[in-house]
């Protein structure tokens, strides 16, 4: 149970009191992105009024504080996901730049011609682009994992994909459509047993679940703030210390270094190798706070609350004539992708903004995703701590209406 009342939980996000051709917003798109609370927005102010200078690099009393407080949240993200060190943390401007960075480091580094990477049908496009640019270096290649009709992962495929030349796998924790968490733990047995290392991308997982990297075992472990009541353009990749040390950086500039000269330059230890340049310190330490806010709600409790709108907006949108739900999965997360009949997703998704509710259509940047289940895209509702019992019966309610206009 949550330790406030949703009510005044909502009072913490100011944006949910406007209204939208007259109604109510009722915000549903929190997959793409959740709203911030008024507490991380102070930390912000706060950041910009009190506390902004280079980290680093002053000697004088602001720039110590600047830098302190960045590496508190450092420490606070160390924490959230139980890494061992927080040299296995860095930060990134998201889960997308966190991929790139394991692909292009680790992938430039230690796979080669002939090589096979393992990925699955339901990954987002920023877990498949990143590593087909390396295929345009590399001449190596990717296997996908199948899906069984529920929605989970077809795991006999997955087992029977590796070879001798198996150097990678890729997956989300939890899909972005499909809301079906997958057993990472695991795959993570698995492609050990063969000597693989694991990247997880965790996007849709860390604001929804406890995260504990070293009980997973994975070896990189991927998130964004954004998702997770915080800024844009902040994310974390968790990397394995072992595996940091041997990558080489990802991109060069200032603040990675340990000596430079015109003929040679030595690198910092992890995780300032993988952090070029200034980085987005106001709003890593303002993530911080959305840390502390999850905290104080308790994620288990999030995920209850979630999952309890999950299961009554489900049981009820499967009374409605035509609907079909995509992601049938035990245990998913508070995601529901839909088509209605044969409407098109677009439209159904603009009769439902003229009605106040914000949904998500589209193929959602998983595009084979929506080619093996034989469709274009969908209509995807996601839920988050601050949505209420009320609001679904406002979306079940705004179905029924709009569903003989799609006819």
């Amino acid at each position: 149970m949550l330790p406030l009342s949703i009510e005044e939980i909502r009072r913490d996000y100011p944006i949910l009191s406007r209204t939208f051709y007259g109604k109510p917003l009722v915000y549903f798109d929190n997959t793409a992105t959740s709203q911030t609370p008024r507490q991380v927005v102070e930390a912000v102010e706060r950041m910009y009024f009190r506390h902004k200078a280079n980290v680093h690099r002053g000697v004088f009393s602001i720039s110590q504080e600047a830098t302190g407080l960045m590496e508190a949240a450092r420490e606070d993200v160390r924490r959230y996901i139980n890494a061992r060190s927080t040299a296995e943390v860095i930060f990134t401007r998201g889960t997308t730049e966190a991929i790139n960075l394991v692909a292009a480091s680790y992938g430039g580094e230690f796979l080669g011609d002939g090589d096979r990477i393992i990925l699955t049908v339901m990954e987002h496009h920023a877990n498949i682009v990143p590593w087909q640019l390396l295929q345009r270096r590399k001449d190596i290649h990717i296997d996908v994992v199948p899906m069984l009709p529920d929605g989970s992962l077809d795991m006999e495929a997955y087992r029977r994909l590796f070879t001798d030349r198996t150097r990678m796998v890729a997956f989300c924790h939890v899909s972005n459509v499909l809301g079906t968490v997958n057993p990472v733990r695991e795959m993570v047995e698995v492609a050990h047993s063969h000597g693989v290392p694991v990247l997880v991308d965790g996007a849709q997982a860390a604001p929804h679940m406890a995260i504990d990297v070293q009980a997973l075992d994975v070896d990189f472990y991927a998130f964004s703030s954004h998702k997770m009541y915080g800024p844009a353009g902040v994310g974390v990749l968790y990397g394995r210390e072992s595996l940091l040390e041997k990558m080489p950086p990802y991109q060069g500039g200032g603040e990675m270094i340990a000596n430079v000269s015109f003929e040679k330059t030595t690198f910092a230890p992890p995780p300032l190798k993988f952090e070029a340049g200034t980085p987005d310190f106001v709003d890593i330490a303002a993530f911080a706070e959305a840390l502390k806010y999850i905290g104080r709600l308790g994620v288990e409790n999030i995920a209850a609350h979630e999952h309890a709108l999950l299961e009554w907006t489900t049981a009820e949108m499967m009374k409605i004539p035509g609907m079909r739900i995509f992601g049938m999965a035990p245990g998913k997360c508070a995601v529901i992708s839909f088509l209605m009949g044969n409407a098109h997703h677009y439209d159904t998704g603009m009769l439902l903004d003229k009605l106040g509710i914000a949904v998500r259509t589209g193929h959602h940047c998983a595009e084979p995703l929506m080619h093996s289940l034989g469709i274009e895209g969908t209509v995807r509702a996601s839920f988050a701590v601050y949505n209420t019992l009320s609001e679904c019966e406002t979306f079940i309610s705004a179905l029924h209406r709009i569903r003989p206009m799609l006819d």
